[in-house]
């Protein structure tokens, strides 16, 4: 049941409560005994109620804040933005045996040819200090036989209104795996009936993993572009497991030379 909001009665009640026992407390070397046990007894009551309130509320606070789209980003950004599935809880939070092109939310999609699927997906939640997204997606693969496996990002509309070549597009990422295993990242942009297409090996063996694509070397249609998605693609991800902590992205202009 979730907590309601205390009105100023609620909040007389409590300040008149807290110094009555702060008195209570003050008065304990002078109280009678048999007081003293009655004031006790209460007391121990009190203090149980209380360390349970204490014990939830900072695991609570401690947690990433659902929705949160707070990231560091380039201070000349003109866009940045968390998907959904890395900010609050989805209505299906995982799969199982997950065949290729099923979704997890709205923006997400897995894909892959196995003719027999040993993988699952699951949103997860972040509980690490250093998160700053709620969630995470945690994949796991055991048997596998296919030639290629992807996690598709579609990215909003305004990724891709006022896109121009003098764009750099800069994705940020946070990864976990069991083994190591390569990880590259592909970013599409569809524009008229072409699509332009730059991929970038993942620095998995850095602090920071980030990785910029730079649109002067596209031929990009400033005119048609239509739309963005990232291919998220894992070479030989046999028995590992992956855990995505967090996946943002930014795009900024170049500087002119």
């Amino acid at each position: 049941m979730a907590g309601e909001k205390l009105g100023l009665l609620d909040r007389a009640l409590q300040t008149g409560a807290l110094r009555r026992w702060t008195r209570t407390a003050q008065a304990a070397t002078q109280t009678d005994l048999p007081e003293l046990r009655r004031q006790r007894s209460m007391a121990r009551k009190l203090k149980a109620q209380i360390d349970q309130f204490i014990h939830v509320s900072d695991a609570r606070l401690a947690l990433p804040i659902v929705g949160n789209q707070s990231f560091p980003r380039p201070a000349e950004s003109d866009w940045a933005w968390r998907p959904e599935l890395w900010c609050g809880p989805l209505s299906v939070p995982g799969m199982s045996s997950v065949q290729s092109k099923s979704m997890l939310g709205r923006e997400v999609t897995l894909f892959h040819d196995c003719a027999q699927s040993e993988l699952t997906l699951r949103q997860l939640r972040n509980t690490r200090e250093a998160d700053l997204a709620a969630y995470g997606l945690r994949m796991d693969v055991f048997r596998f036989t296919g030639s290629y496996l992807s996690v598709a990002v579609d990215l909003p509309e305004e990724a891709s209104a006022g896109l121009r070549r003098k764009h750099l597009v800069r994705i940020d990422t946070i990864v976990e795996m069991e083994k190591p295993l390569e990880i590259f990242a592909r970013l599409n942009i569809k524009h008229g009936p072409n699509t332009e297409q730059i991929v970038r090996e993942l620095p998995l063996h850095e602090d920071a993993i980030r990785v910029e694509f730079d649109l002067a070397y596209t031929k990009l249609n400033e005119k048609r572009v239509e739309r963005m998605w990232l291919d998220i693609i894992f070479e030989g991800p046999q028995m590992n497991q992956v855990i995505l902590r967090d996946l943002t992205f930014s795009r900024r202009k170049r500087a002119e030379l």
